[in-house]
């Protein structure tokens, strides 16, 4: 097949820095099952350009109007040779691009929703819908899409509020490029170790994190805390734990290349999430894959897994969330049995089953 992905971003040309992941693990597996993918990225860069990326071809756009100069791209490389689908991740700008683009070559749509295509979190400004221009071109994306794709069933329940019907497929881990390892005792004695992957900004509500560590060192647990994520926020967060009395037991790793984050994680005993909102995300799946169960808050496959392979705890209620860490460290079998059904259900839904299960999505599509 002849495909389109259409993305903001995260196709950069080093591979590992300003990338995401899954996305270029599905490219792979694209190219690798003899599918002819392009690329076709909104602002990856400032300037226009083009590079070869895991045997797919990118085209950035750069310069606005980004829209129309991908929408101008698309025309053009569809005219060399008709795309079968094209593929749109995120709803207000690759998304009503597709639509577009779908609307004029008749070529189908299938649009994902990877983060807050349908949220409104006005007090910290996140979410497609907070603005008429976003809610105007999720709108038009949605309408255009013959498949709308969520990672969640939490996700799915979304759309559902709104009345878009959803396929679940989850963004599975590259076992060739995070390999399985098994969920491994704690040494007796020795402080929790947590792992938090996030870049630092307000979605992610590291002030719900830290007042949930702050509150699980007055209950006596002994814990360390690290935590890997682009600084958003010029330091605040920093400051905030400093404030909180936690320097000395939280280190700060900034941004990691996604292959050094490994060590961090396998490190770890626990992964915990404290996002107001995620579709996924990745990072639990790697926890589980690596070993580990997350504790986290009440959204995307944390939601989906508790309680039989995660905890659960209301968004933004740091004392709710220090409750589970502190029970979890005083419970080493209840941590391992998490584990090990978190990490079942990760195998289970590898990079490789998403591959499978987007091309059948991409067969159907082009079918009718």
């Amino acid at each position: 097949m002849k495909l389109a992905l259409v993305v903001p971003g995260g196709v950069d040309r080093s591979g590992e820095r300003r990338v995401i992941p899954c996305l270029l693990w599905l490219i792979e597996r694209l190219v690798a099952s003899g599918d002819e993918v392009h690329v076709f990225v909104l602002g990856q860069e400032p300037e226009p350009g083009e590079w070869r990326l895991l045997g797919a071809r990118v085209r950035n756009a750069g310069r606005r109007p980004r829209r129309f100069r991908t929408l101008v791209d698309l025309a053009a490389e569809h005219r060399r040779g008709s795309f079968d689908v094209v593929h749109a991740f995120w709803a207000a700008g690759p998304g009503a691009v597709a639509a577009l683009f779908g609307r004029l070559t008749g070529t189908p749509v299938v649009l994902t929703l990877p983060g807050g295509d349908l949220s409104a979190l006005a007090d910290i400004g996140y979410g497609a819908r907070l603005t008429p221009g976003g809610r105007f071109w999720t709108r038009l994306a949605l309408a255009g899409a013959r498949r709308v794709v969520v990672q969640s069933d939490w996700m799915a329940q979304q759309a559902r509020a709104f009345g878009v019907e959803t396929v679940r497929i989850p963004f599975g881990v590259a076992l060739d490029r995070w390999p399985a390892a098994p969920p491994r005792p704690r040494t007796p004695g020795t402080p929790l170790r947590l792992a938090h992957v996030a870049n630092l900004n307000r979605v992610k509500d590291q002030e719900t994190l830290l007042r949930a560590m702050r509150a699980s060192r007055d209950r006596g647990v002994d814990w360390r805390l690290d935590i890997v994520g682009q600084d958003t926020l010029d330091g605040a967060v920093q400051r905030r734990c400093a404030a909180l009395g936690l320097a000395d037991l939280v280190t700060f790793h900034g941004f990691l290349p996604h292959a050094d984050t490994r060590p961090v994680v396998e490190a770890a005993d626990l992964m915990v999430v404290s996002s107001r909102h995620e579709a996924g995300p990745l990072v639990v799946l790697e926890a589980a894959v690596a070993g580990l169960p997350t504790v986290g808050t009440r959204v995307g496959h944390i939601a989906d897994w508790a309680p039989e392979a995660a905890i659960a705890t209301p968004i933004g209620d740091p004392e709710a969330l220090a409750e589970a860490i502190s029970r979890l460290a005083a419970d080493e079998p209840e941590r391992l049995r998490l584990a090990r059904a978190a990490q079942a259900l990760a195998l289970a839904e590898d990079a490789d089953a998403t591959a499978a299960l987007m091309r059948r999505v991409y067969v159907e599509v082009a079918a009718r």
